[in-house]
Order: structure tokens, then sequence, then C-alpha cells
């Protein structure tokens, strides 16, 4: 067969001509599911694409006919489970307890029923506090309110106190649910201080004192125990009314790099087509059951929690809750079980380098290294095991630390270095995507595609997204050459922030598209790879302009380096940075260079600075940045970037204002001592 009779494969499109669309698109699927799930998903004249494995233009709203809303998710499981169980839950050293579905129905019911009786209404303008880990309660008062129309509004305490003040005041929030008695004595305080004289009751998971009762009595506040509260609603019990698919289910306040938290409206319509547009990705490769077992301990404040958990419930599978300790996951990870278990970038890298710790002799790194490359040759054939030999010899350990059952794995919320994903793939031997989204797209809209196990990039757009990459002139990222700012659209997106018309324009457009902040590239086979963030970007004096991000992911990959904060400002023509070495790497590494000391000796070490900064412009280089993009000099700090210091997010992204603030002296003594 001659060369030209196969041009349809580099364009499908022209095949058009002489067959039915949907049949191309089935032909597709079945000859070549890696490669056609993500080819040739142009969807009209500005460039957006959608995921081919949807068999018409429209995205994907719901996979299930009877589940359209979080309610109807949680009412399926109880029938596809055979009222299994639903939530576990352990204490130290002892197995898990599980509450039945039917169980968790009648507790959910008994909350909601309370609810009404203490006077708000079966509506979605009720909104309804949460201050607490994720437990089985969390759950229950969430389908509680479910069941009756009300919206659940998420706090958790590392956004520290002022944050919380602010979202409690800006939804109003006359009820919140605590899991603990020093949450309960926080609001307190702010009652007292007159910061949120809306609130008028505190629910209490746990036991508390008559001090506590006391306390709340004087500042007109009700304390209610959750058992009591249940109770309440039992000798009150309401029928359900259950949302609409276009009503709230969730206000989800993002943390922001900047200023107050934004309250994202979220609807059971938004939720229910991410999940569906999961479950769809993920259908030919991996059939979701009730017997599968989730872990959860990622925050239920955040979308990608919630998200899980509704593809969980929906099938009748079990959530089974950690103790609450992230130093003891390990442990409840082998007493649970679990088959599926999402994580994120900080955990798989802490797992790596345990692993790599672990081989601490020249024959055991071989052996790692030889096994993985097997393994790694496997995945590009898209073969996905946990039996073979090296599996025996090799990872049978780090799988077995897991629980040994682990069948699907996800990762989301923040990037993941290629070399760590691809690695722990062929160590773990089970599905592993990763996700791509935002809070205000309901967590994702592009997954790793099944079958493609290549690293570097998010996957396709999902089933329920049509993405758009638009122009950012002044960083040359343009559209016609696969670049841009990701713009995303469908049934998934948000509907905007509470009270907040202002925010809500400057992401969301006139046409319904949600302007995300990061620049995307489009890769031949249709993935999408984030390889930039437009938010950050600032001027230098020459007027050339700077994305920090970029340039600090570069950075991050230097050996003695732990965190890096890039600087610069439009009256400087060059940039600076704050660097945290890596406690861990950086004596063995300044010991070859023939300097020692403890770890605050070498950060004070001006050799030391020189060599790192050295290594820096090397990896800057190797990655083509511009020359007014690399730093002409650097701080040494020994103190990592925390939340608990105020310099990240929850969600562990930089604070930019307050690490500029907080370095300010060093910046200023960087920019007068340095000569360019």
């Amino acid at each position: 067969m001659g060369q030209k009779s196969w041009s349809w494969l580099q364009n499908p499109k022209s095949l058009s001509k002489i067959v039915e669309p949907g049949l191309i698109r089935t032909l597709f699927r079945e000859l070549f599911p890696v490669w056609g799930a993500a080819l040739s998903c142009n969807n009209g004249s500005d460039g957006a694409r959608r995921s081919t494995i949807l068999d018409s233009d429209e995205p994907l709203v719901y996979f299930y006919d009877d589940v359209r809303t979080l309610y109807e998710g949680f009412q399926r499981g109880i029938q596809v489970s055979n009222n299994g169980p639903c939530l576990g839950s352990r204490k130290p050293d002892q197995p898990y307890e599980w509450l039945s579905y039917k169980q968790v129905e009648d507790m959910s019911e008994c909350v909601g029923s309370a609810l009404l009786h203490k006077g708000f209404k079966a509506a979605p303008d009720q909104f309804i506090g949460v201050f607490a880990q994720n437990r089985p309660e969390w759950v229950i008062i969430e389908q509680g309110c479910f069941a009756y129309s009300m919206v659940i509004v998420p706090l958790y305490d590392t956004l520290g106190t002022e944050a919380i003040t602010y979202i409690i005041n800006k939804a109003e929030l006359s009820l919140v649910f605590v899991d603990k008695p020093e949450k309960a004595n926080l609001l307190l305080e702010g009652v007292e201080n007159k910061l949120i004289p809306c609130l008028k009751t505190i629910v209490l998971m746990d036991s508390y004192g008559s001090d506590l009762l006391e306390r709340g009595k004087k500042c007109g506040v009700e304390i209610i125990s959750m058992k009591a509260l249940e109770d309440l609603g039992r000798a009150n019990r309401r029928k359900p009314k259950p949302p609409a698919p276009e009503d709230l289910a969730v206000i989800c306040f993002t943390s922001g790099t900047t200023g107050n938290p934004k309250g994202a409206m979220i609807t059971h319509r938004n939720v229910v087509s991410d999940c569906s547009a999961f479950v769809k990705m993920t259908e030919k490769a991996l059939v979701l059951n009730a017997s599968d077992i989730h872990i959860s301990f990622l925050p239920l404040a955040h979308m990608y929690e919630q998200i899980m958990q509704c593809v969980m419930l929906c099938h009748g599978a079990k959530i089974g809750f950690f103790q609450g300790d992230i130093r003891l996951l390990m442990d409840d990870l082998k007493a649970l079980q679990p088959t599926i278990f999402p994580v994120v970038p900080r955990l798989l890298n802490r797992m790596f380098d345990r692993i790599f710790g672990q081989a601490n002799t020249t024959l055991k790194r071989w052996l790692l290294d030889f096994a993985s490359k097997r393994k790694e040759a496997e995945l590009r054939s898209g073969i996905i095991r946990n039996n073979s030999l090296w599996d025996k010899l090799i990872f049978h350990k780090i799988q077995a630390s897991l629980g040994g059952k682990v069948r699907l794995m996800i990762t989301g919320a923040a990037p993941v270095s290629a070399t760590v994903l691809t690695f722990l793939r062929a160590a773990l031997g089970c599905q592993f995507y990763e996700g791509y989204g935002q809070t205000e797209c309901a967590a994702g809209c592009c997954l790793t595609v099944a079958g493609d196990w290549t690293a570097g990039h998010v996957g396709a757009p999902m089933p329920c997204s049509i993405i758009k990459l638009v122009d950012v002139e002044e960083m040359n990222y343009l559209a016609a050459k696969g670049e841009g700012e990701v713009c995303v659209k469908g049934p998934n997106v948000f509907q905007g922030y509470l009270k907040d018309p202002v925010k809500t324009a400057e992401v969301l457009d006139k046409d319904g598209w949600l302007h995300t902040g990061d620049i995307g590239k489009w890769l031949p086979n249709g993935t999408l790879k984030i390889i930039d963030r437009k938010k950050h970007i600032f001027k230098l004096a020459q007027g050339e302009y700077i994305a920090p991000e970029k340039i600090e992911n570069i950075y991050q990959r230097s050996e003695p380096v732990s965190q890096v904060f890039v600087h610069g400002e439009s009256l400087q023509a060059f940039l600076i940075a704050i660097v945290v070495p890596d406690v861990e790497t950086l004596g063995a590494w300044a010991k070859k260079r023939g300097i020692v000391g403890s770890f605050e000796e070498l950060c004070r070490n001006k050799d030391v600075k020189k060599a790192i900064l050295e290594d820096l412009v090397r990896l800057g280089k190797e990655s083509g940045l511009k020359p007014f993009e690399q730093v002409k000099g650097i701080c040494l700090h020994p103190e990592l970037f925390s939340i608990d210091n105020g310099l990240l997010t929850p969600t562990m992204k930089a604070k930019r204002p307050e690490l500029r603030n907080y370095f300010r002296s060093q910046i200023d003594e960087l920019y007068s001592t340095i000569k360019v």
C-alpha cells in the first residue's frame, strides 16, 4: 500500500468525506485507544477542543440517568451496595468500624430534620458551616444538608483565624459544625470580640465540658452536641426535600495567594458532571463497584476530595477515614487496604525519596534502577501490572506498604515531576492518573487517558469540559502556535464567587469561559501540558515580562535546593531569589565540594551560596531560560516556607506578597550589593 493511502492517519478528518463521523470516532477508540482518545478533538473555529470519547459535540452532564444531584448519587449507593458498609473510622491500633449506607442515611436525615426544626429552610440559600477534619460526621452532615436542599460551607484551620472570620461573615453562617472543643473556643472568641455577630449555634462532634457551655451562654451562642442534634431530628423527623441539579451544593472558599478567600459557588450539576466525566474516562480500564475502598485523608474542604467521595458513594463503595494524623497514614493504609488512593505530589515526593533513601548501597540502587526501567518499558506499551518478576523481587514491599490492594491512584492539586510519576507508576503497578483543574471547574477538566501512561502532561480534556487556549501576547504565548491561557467551558464550570461580581467577572467571561490563569500547550497527541502561570507575571526595568513560577519550577530541580522564591521589581533590571536549602541533601552536596559544617553554618557560607547560584544558572541554561530570566544573586534561608509561618497557602502555593514582606530586608540588601 503506497504512502498516500495512509494519509488519513495524519489527518483523520479527511475520512469524514467518505465515512460517517460517528463511525470514525468508534474506529479510533477501538483501534487506537491511547492515541485516538486524545487525537483530533478540535471543536469549532476558535480552536476549542473536547474529549473524543464523546458521541456528540455536547459535553457530558451525567453518566447515570438516575444520578443528577449528590443526593441521588447517595441514593444510588444505598441500592447498589445492598446496604453494605459505607463510612469507616478507627481508633489507634484498632480495626476499622463501619456504618452501613442505611445508617448513614438515617443519621443524615435526622441532622437535616433538626436543622429544619431549628428554623432553617429546605432551600438552596441556607448555608451551613463545617469546620472539621475528615471523619464520618462530615459526610453525614453533608448528606443531611443535601437531603433538604441546603448548602455546605467548609472551613479549615490552615486558613487562619482572619480568613475563617471573613468566611463566616461573607456567608452569614449562623450555625457551624465543629469537631473539637478548641475550634469551638476559637469561634467563641470571635463572637466575644464582636467579629462574627451572625454566629448563633455551634454543634460539636467530640465531647466537651460545662465551661464551654457556660462560655457560649455568656455570649449568646448555643452549644449542642451532634448526638443531641440527631436526637432532636429523630423526634421531629421530616421527609427529605431533595435539590434540583442547578441548585447550589457547596460554597468552596479558595485560599488564594493574595487577599481574602473567594467563595466559589458549586452546584450539584457541577459536581455530578465532573464525577461522571471521571467515570466515563476510566470505565474501559476499571469498573468501580461496591467492593472498592477509598482512603479519605485529603481535605473534604477542597473539591478534589469532594469529587472522589461523590464517585465512591454513587457506586456503593466504602470510605475509610484516616485517624486525623498524617503521620499515621501508612498505618491506616495497612489496616484499611484501600483499592482507591487519591494523592497529592507532596506525598508522592516523600514516597519517592523514602524508597531511594532505603536503597542505600550501590547494588540496591542498581537493582532498583534496573527493575524500574524494565517496568517503565511495559508502561510505554500501555501495560500495567503488579505480578511481574520485578514486582515479586523488588516492588512487592512498596505495594504492601499501601495495603497491597490499590488498583487506582490519582494525583492532582499541584504539578508532579515526570520522573517521580513514571517511577511510582512502574513501582506500584496500578492505574495511576494525573488530573488538572481548579475549584472553579469543580476540581477537574483534564485527566490522563487510560492506556497513555506517559508523564509530563495532564492528559486530555475530560468529557464534561471544552478547552481552548487564548493568546497571552505579552508573554509571547499564541493560540495559533498551540500555546496560551487555558480556558474551560462546560457543565462543571462554577456559577461565580459568592457576593463578588467584580472577582467573578475577572475569571468568567460573558460567553461562560472560565479563564484559569494557567498557560497550557497542546502536545501532538492532543494532551495538554501546563507550562506557565499568567497571574504572577511582572515587568523588569527594561520591560521584559517575567513568570516567576516557571523559573522556580526549574530551579527547584537543583539537588541541594528545597524551595525557591524568585523576586523582581519594575525599577530593577534583574532578578534575585530566596533559596531554602534541603536539610537532607545539603551536607553531602557541600562535602563533595570540600565544604563542611552544620546545616546552619552551610546556609551562612559564601562558597555554598556561590556554588548553589552556579547550579541554578546551569539548570536555567539547560532549560532554555533567557539571560534576563536568570537570577543574579541569592540569599540562603534555613527555615522552610510553610502554612504555619504564613508563607504558603493551605494548598502549598507561595503567598508572594507575604514572602516579599517577610524577606524585604534580604531583598533590599541583594539589590544594593549586586552590580550587574
